[in-house]
């Protein structure tokens, strides 16, 4: 047996400290074979009609129905109890019925068929073809939910699916195939390898297509292999996400929300409130909100079901979070609560940590932390503010909470984001089954995957193009680029 084929990697659990699982690599050999499996089956998947993969998704949905506790406990040990994580068997089944509800007619409307508009002697017919196989490299943070967030439709558009879960958080999916090898039609298009960087690599190697959720660093390795082989990715590549606070603002709902917007997941979410700037004439009055309601949170050492933080997922996390704190500190900052990386039972913990008296030159203010911090930073006028929260290398979500929506609204208009929540925070959610939206900066690249129009990712469109009139005679060509002719001007 060739070494690469017994290669192990150990599993931590994020509570305990522990090893207690051990990763099988995939060797580079197994992902090949998966790969022309899965391609050589794709043909017959993509030649079904879209009713009937929907027919085949919904036997899925059923299946994970049934399996929708045991999906959820799987993936609350990968993250050390998320509250999030108790809700993936319900966010699973949320994704595979809103495809079901939304492919069908989010294909046919990228559809055409009529006359072409500048030779109208030619009917224009177009075709939707799926990419072969997409491969997916997914994060360790909500290990399950950014797996299938491109999976899903994905298989819905007619492709099929080759994923590498992260080597973190990979003990998901073995109840998740589980509900697919309950649907035959289905794992004969869907299948996973599992393995690091380098399994990675080799997924890289011979997929169609990849769609990737990660840092900087690795997404730019992945987008250069990619190119390499001229096959197109999508990358989500995390936030360093603002929010405004302007002087009309109700203070305490906006303390409310960017605590949570902030700390929910231990701030691990790639579109968590990163950066706070709160008007100069409100800013003490909020700090204090801030940190009276931070103190209030709990961990969820002693019940991964109770309390409101769990340990940091990914142990070398803790140790990023903990040196920006202490640049940040260095540098002339203020920690007023929390701050500390706590080990309780093995598990890595910090509570939520509000830092004033913050600049851009501070490290916490410019690359993405990834932790439960709030560093509060007060500006004069809305011009600095939105200065402020542009002067970043990211572009995913951000925040603007004002005393009103009229005002509100024209601040978040000039925000460098994909999305920018208004009056709240963290409300991502809320565009997935109706709009998409591009990243700017070095928050991703390619396509939305949220909006129904994120299906077309995963097709490539033909036109099929038929003359009804005469057709061009090259020993008759003089009058082209006459007014009304073939290749002239319009009368």
């Amino acid at each position: 047996m060739a070494d690469a084929e017994q290669r192990l990697i150990p599993v931590r659990n994020p509570r305990t400290g522990a090893v207690d699982f051990q990763l099988k690599v995939s060797p580079p050999e197994e992902v090949a074979a998966k790969a022309a499996r899965l391609r050589a089956n794709q043909k017959a998947w993509a030649a079904r009609t879209t009713a009937e993969r929907v027919a085949v998704m919904r036997r899925w949905l059923e299946a994970v129905s049934r399996k929708a506790q045991a999906l959820a406990e799987a993936d609350a040990v990968d993250t050390g109890g998320c509250h999030t994580s108790y809700l993936q068997g319900f966010i699973t089944m949320g994704n595979i019925g809103g495809w079901i509800e939304d492919a069908e007619a989010a294909l046919d409307r990228a559809l055409y068929e009529g006359p072409s508009r500048s030779m109208p002697t030619v009917e224009v017919r177009s075709q939707l073809v799926p990419y072969p196989l997409v491969g997916i490299i997914s994060p360790w943070n909500a290990p399950m939910m950014l797996a299938l967030l491109d999976a899903v439709p994905a298989l819905f558009a007619g492709s099929a699916v080759l994923l590498k879960p992260s080597e973190v958080t990979p003990r998901f999916v073995e109840p998740l195939f589980e509900t697919v090898a309950e649907v035959p039609e289905l794992a004969a298009v869907f299948d996973h390898v599992m393995g690091d960087g380098r399994t990675g690599q080799d997924l890289i190697a011979n997929a169609d297509l990849v769609c990737f959720t990660g840092s900087v660093p690795t997404g730019r390795k992945v987008a250069v292999a990619c190119a390499e082989r001229l096959i197109p990715c999508f990358l989500e590549l995390g936030g360093k996400d603002p929010a405004i606070v302007t002087a009309s603002a109700d203070l305490d709902r906006a303390a409310t929300s960017v605590l949570r917007g902030a700390v929910h997941a231990t701030g691990q979410v790639c579109f968590s409130v990163e950066r706070i700037y709160v008007d100069a004439s409100a800013h003490d009055d909020f700090v204090a909100l801030l940190v009276e309601k931070a103190g209030k949170v709990r961990l969820n050492s002693d019940d991964p079901r109770a309390g409101h933080l769990h340990p940091f997922t990914f142990a070398p996390q803790a140790e990023i979070v903990a040196s920006h704190v202490a640049d940040a500190v260095a540098k002339g900052a203020r920690v007023l609560t929390g701050g500390q990386v706590e080990t309780i039972g093995g598990g890595l913990y910090m509570r939520p940590t509000v830092i004033v008296d913050v600049a851009h030159d501070m490290t916490i203010m410019r690359d993405e932390t990834f932790g439960p911090i709030l560093p509060v930073m007060r500006y004069q006028t809305i011009d600095e503010a939105v200065a402020l929260a542009n002067d970043t290398a990211f572009g995913l979500t951000a925040s603007v909470i004002a005393g009103s929506e009229e005002e509100a609204l024209p601040i978040a208009r000039r925000v460098n984001a994909g999305a920018v929540f208004i009056q709240d925070t963290f409300l991502t959610f809320g565009k997935n089954r109706t709009v998409g939206t591009h990243s700017f900066g070095w928050s991703g690249l390619g396509g939305s995957r949220t909006g129904p129009e994120s299906i077309l990712r995963f097709v490539r469109r033909k036109a099929l193009m038929t003359q009804h009139g005469p057709v061009a005679d090259i020993l008759d060509d003089h009058h082209l680029g006459k007014p009304g002719q073939p290749g002239g001007a319009k009368r």
